[in-house]
């Protein structure tokens, strides 16, 4: 019974309203009748709402609705009372249909998702369905095909738009070797991949789930006022009762009733909490609730990582300086035979530029070992490598001569990250490895600054000359170098101590620890996008800071919005309220004027879809 009066309820309100229109057409003892029948019919499926309301020992605002609806009918007033029905459904039909709006973000994402693929089994072309291809497949993808799974380029070249990931327009190309994610477009070119995470395991699958667990997530303000309307409610109809004690008025104390039903004040705050987290994940940012939202619009201290997040993270060497009587191919080989166990950007940089010189890295690495946030050790070819940082050197008792220090501060005035490497004990060479500032950092931390942020450090692993150059020509608050993970993390709960509303922006792989203990944790998607979206609060899918900047700009917009409807609703009870008392508002023009509020603060929550964060004010 219940699906089938949700299934004809815009039924119900278009003959309800035939029904309110034929009734003044001929007036008279029909126009009772039909006026009767018009509440009944549109009363339905508010009654069926109002009972389960007081199953569940709740008071509704379809509760109020049906009290006063009663009411009307008991004093004769059937014009009001089929008329307040009426505009309770239609008011609901245009809230529907407006939120549907809001939530338009994540349908167009969903929109995206690929349906079919075309991969090689036993040497023949397959098609299938999505969920059948299996990780290892080989897919084939043509020009205007929607890539199905993320996988790795095996075959060929083409230039993808990412728009569904990372929310850029800007086709980007992908050769060999590197990484695409499902759901994005091959605009020209042709490719085979292996598929290395397919299904609900895709990057795109996982963007999808977290923004619909995003959207049903909760800020403060919608929990406020969620246990705000529950407090509300009864005391309306304490309220009510207490002015027809007062005045002997029924009408009066039923049109109270309706009119100080908080529909708008419960609307409000939901609609703006998702057309934010909406917007935000069609510009490629994705915002992990109403909670985080909140937290983010009041954040004034931002600390960095550098590298991956202040750089391109494409770092490159630069130099080898060999200090043996080896020659330079032996040692370099040796040294990247042992950073193929490493995870960090600097040491994949080595694996990549020794391929590129057509070094032969395979053979054994025995007892290989990370040391996080210094280096790693391990015996290749029966020798035994210690590859870091100076701490890493002087913890593993390797002499650093003059000479070598000399040139390694050289290396580092000059903005390169010095990688020092011991064979057999004895330091035997200097890797220099450099990388670029973004090309938006200047002006990512500009806007943020403009909006609100008082002070920025970053907080790194590398030299103290190279953090200081990029320090410098950010214009940042502070630097701290050489630090191991734990040391950032404490940086971070010396901040929060301080009273600081702390945000940490880093890679979410080597700075999983202070993202987490910082109040909100940001990361770069695209260099780590599993432990992004685990770790941090907000991720930034494009790589790009100008993304956290309009992030940051979205969360000020979207509280402010949140305000905005609130105060607007409360507003609007308020003066009905006055004019009920005094005579001029009555039951269906009282009615209607609710509605219109609760249809404006949706209105207004949904111009967050269009934000953008070169505007100024919301």
């Amino acid at each position: 019974m219940q699906l089938f009066i949700h299934r004809y309820r815009n039924q119900l309100t278009a003959i309800s309203f035939s029904l309110i229109v034929v009734a003044f057409v001929f007036g008279g003892d029909v126009k009772s009748a039909l006026l009767i029948l018009a509440t009944v019919l549109s009363s339905i499926p508010i009654l069926i709402k109002a009972i389960q309301a007081v199953k569940m020992k709740t008071f509704s605002i379809e509760l109020l609705v049906m009290i006063a609806v009663i009411g009307a009918l008991f004093i004769g007033e059937y014009v009001e009372s089929a008329i307040v029905t009426f505009l309770f459904l239609f008011g609901d039909y245009l809230e529907e249909r407006t939120l549907e709006k809001t939530r338009s973000s994540l349908r167009e994402l969903t929109d995206m998702a690929p349906e079919e693929a075309v991969v090689i089994r036993e040497g023949e072309q397959v098609a299938l369905l999505v969920d059948d291809v299996e990780i290892g497949d080989r897919v084939m993808i043509h020009s205007g095909d929607k890539i199905p799974v993320d996988g790795k380029i095996i075959t060929g070249q083409a230039s993808i738009i990412e728009a569904a990931v990372t929310g850029e327009s800007v086709p980007v190309l992908k050769h060999i070797d590197d990484s695409v994610f499902s759901g994005t477009i091959v605009d020209s070119g042709y490719m085979e991949l292996v598929a290395e995470k397919v299904g609900d395991d895709t990057t795109f699958a996982k963007i999808i789930e977290l923004v619909e667990e995003a959207q049903e997530s909760k800020s403060k303000t919608e929990k406020f006022l969620n246990k705000f309307a529950t407090i509300y409610t009864p005391a309306i109809v304490g309220l009510a009762i207490l002015v027809y004690l007062l005045t002997s008025d029924l009408h009066i104390a039923i049109t109270f009733l309706v009119i100080a039903c908080p529909g708008a004040l419960v609307i409000g705050a939901p609609v703006s909490n998702v057309a934010g987290i909406g917007n935000g994940a069609k510009n490629g940012v994705l915002i992990k609730g109403g909670q985080v939202m909140d937290s983010l619009s009041k954040v004034d201290t931002v600390v960095f990582d550098k590298t991956g997040t202040l750089t391109k993270g494409q770092p490159e060497v630069t130099d080898v300086q060999v200090f043996t009587d080896e020659d330079e191919a032996t040692i370099f080989k040796l040294i990247a035979q042992a950073e193929l166990i490493s995870e960090h950007h600097l040491g994949k940089t080595i694996v990549k530029a020794a391929r590129k010189r057509q070094l032969d890295l395979s053979g054994d690495v025995e007892q290989a070992e990370v040391i996080k946030g210094n280096g790693i050790r391990a015996v290749v070819a029966g020798r035994v490598l210690e590859i870091g940082n100076r701490t890493f050197m002087k913890q593993a008792n390797i002499a650093i001569p003059v000479e070598i220090e000399s040139y390694v501060i050289v290396r580092e005035k000059l903005g390169n990250t010095a990688i020092f490497a011991s064979v057999d004990g004895e330091l035997a060479a200097i890797v220099s490895i450099a990388d670029e500032i973004r090309d938006d950092a200047e002006a990512a931390l500009a806007q943020m600054r403009q909006n609100g942020v008082k002070q920025m450090f970053m907080l790194t692993g590398d030299n103290e000359h190279t953090a200081k150059l990029v320090a410098e020509q950010l214009g940042l608050n502070g630097y701290e170098a050489e630090l191991l993970p734990e040391d950032k993390v404490n940086h971070v709960k010396r901040l929060k101590a301080e009273g600081h509303v702390v945000a940490m922006v880093g890679d979410g792989i080597n700075d999983a620890p202070a993202i987490a203990t910082a109040h909100i944790g940001l990361a770069m998607g695209e260099g780590g996008t599993d432990a992004s979206m685990e770790t941090a609060d907000v991720v930034l899918m494009a790589d790009k800071l100008m993304q956290f900047s309009h992030a940051f700009s979205l969360a000020k917009a979207t509280v402010r919005n949140m305000k905005q409807n609130t105060f607007f609703a409360v507003g609007t009870v308020f003066l009905l309220l006055i004019g009920v008392l005094h005579g001029s508002v009555h039951l269906a023009s009282g009615m209607f004027i609710h509605e219109a509020s609760v249809l404006l603060v949706i209105i207004n929550g949904m111009r967050l879809l269009t934000f953008n964060r070169k505007k100024e004010g919301m």
